[in-house]
């Protein structure tokens, strides 16, 4: 009786683990194939879903307009280029509050943590007037250094709690052994948490790949990013849902690809320390 109440427990969750799944990756699929459609069957009701005529004309719409390259390429440098510079300042900020804490550790995280619920648009004035003033507007340095700022909190956060999992004990020794700051957080303390840093990385891209809010309002056309190529398929005349699908498939492929590679690790660094 117990088995097949635990096998009917076992099918049970897989049942709802699929259908959320399929939910989930529903409007992918939806925006993969409407990309392969043309205007009128974009907007055709009822739609349909494989038996249409297949065409990729909009790709190469999509091509001859814009410079897809350009802004992968921007994409790229943005986004690998604030999560390197985010993790080299968090690593030694989160090391100094999971092992050298404070009486105020707790309340800076919290006030760090506070800063990511405060909506962008409440600094966007000031912070477009800074970039104004020093030549950052349109420049793939202040992106960098905005979206750093933006996703810095989550970083510390992140790593905080990874580093509070190994135990102190082990740093004692390698200073008991004559390590010294740079020794211990480089050669000691890193290589132990890979997994919670791989996945820290590996989020912090995913987060600054897919933000739209100050790439669109801090760029103009040098260094927009794949966001801003989505956006510029928005026209006052409407919406071109086959284009406008056909590149922001082309937008979200690249993450997409680097997210299924890297499930693994991305999975392992999140349950980095769950189980002893």
């Amino acid at each position: 009786m117990a088995r097949r109440v635990t096998r009917t427990r076992k099918w049970a969750v897989t049942i709802i683990a699929w259908a959320i799944g399929i939910l989930i990756f529903f409007p992918i699929l939806w925006t993969f194939l409407t990309s392969f459609k043309t205007e009128g069957e974009a907007v055709a009701m009822p739609p349909s879903l494989l038996l249409f005529d297949w065409t990729l004309d909009n790709y190469r719409e999509v091509q001859q307009r814009s410079d897809y390259f350009m802004h992968f390429l921007n994409s790229v440098t943005i986004s690998l280029g604030s999560t390197v510079i985010g993790l080299i300042i968090a690593v030694p900020a989160a090391w100094a509050m999971a092992f050298q804490p404070t009486k105020r550790t707790k309340d800076l995280l919290m006030w760090m943590l506070s800063t990511k619920m405060m909506p962008a648009v409440g600094v966007l004035v000031p912070i477009y007037l800074i970039f104004r003033d020093t030549g950052l507007l349109d420049s793939r340095l202040g992106l960098t250094i905005i979206l750093t700022l933006i996703d810095l909190p989550i970083i510390i956060w992140m790593l905080y709690t990874y580093f509070k999992e190994i135990p102190t004990e082990i740093l004692e020794a390698a200073r008991m052994d004559g390590a010294s700051l740079y020794n211990e957080i480089v050669h000691v303390l890193t290589p132990m948490a890979v997994p919670g840093i791989a996945s820290t990385l590996l989020l912090n891209v995913i987060l600054a790949w897919n933000e739209a809010f100050w790439t669109l309002n801090l760029t103009a056309a040098q260094a927009a990013p794949l966001t801003a190529f989505i956006a510029s398929y928005s026209s006052p005349e409407g919406l071109f849902y086959a284009k406008l699908s056909a590149a922001s498939t082309m937008a979200i492929a690249p993450i997409l690809i680097l997210g299924w590679f890297s499930q693994k690790q991305l999975v392992r660094g999140l349950t980095f320390g769950a189980v002893k």
